[in-house]
């Protein structure tokens, strides 16, 4: 699964072979296929981890360390982006990156679709515990700046969290 997580992290799905993920991690092909059936499960498998360590390690966890109230950890987030976008771990949105190179109808693009939302399920929580209003549409503009910085950064922006967090603090200003 290690393996399997740097290089469609980095390279996405198609230019990423089943053979490659054997061949680097070392794993028998029966023992990559006894617990992913296939490349649709092992990438899968891969967006559950993509999930656990960036949405919920990285992203939430970073906002919850860095901030002390609902609008200071939603405005965190464009710190941790911040600090992200300035590493040599930068490797952009995996379930936009999944989205955009299968289509939004491939069951693994149907599975970023979930993962992104997800994403703003995250956010709504944030707006909700700031006491902001229209928590839904609030959530929806934010994940757009958090989207379009990201897709910023890997223009080569590596400053795009930046204006996106002053946007942000703008957008907390219409939902108080």
């Amino acid at each position: 699964m290690e393996t399997a997580y740097a290089l469609f992290s980095r390279r996405g799905i198609r230019a990423v072979g089943i053979d490659e993920v054997i061949a680097r991690s070392g794993v028998a092909k029966a023992t990559l296929y006894r617990n992913f059936p296939s490349k649709q499960d092992l990438v899968l498998a891969f967006l559950e981890r993509r999930e656990e360590r960036w949405t919920r390690g990285f992203v939430e966890a970073g906002a919850r360390r860095r901030g002390t109230s609902g609008e200071e950890r939603l405005l965190a987030i464009f710190d941790v982006f911040d600090e992200w976008f300035h590493s040599e771990d930068f490797d952009a949105c995996a379930f936009i990156n999944v989205l955009l190179e299968m289509g939004w109808e491939h069951p693994l693009g149907q599975a970023s679709i979930t993962h992104l939302e997800n994403i703003r399920s995250l956010v709504r929580a944030l707006a909700e515990e700031a006491g902001l209003r229209d928590t839904e549409n609030f959530a929806r503009s934010w994940h757009i700046l958090m989207k379009g910085s990201i897709v910023s950064a890997a223009e080569g922006d590596a400053q795009a969290a930046r204006p996106a967090q002053e946007m942000a603090r703008s957008l907390i200003e219409r939902h108080r």
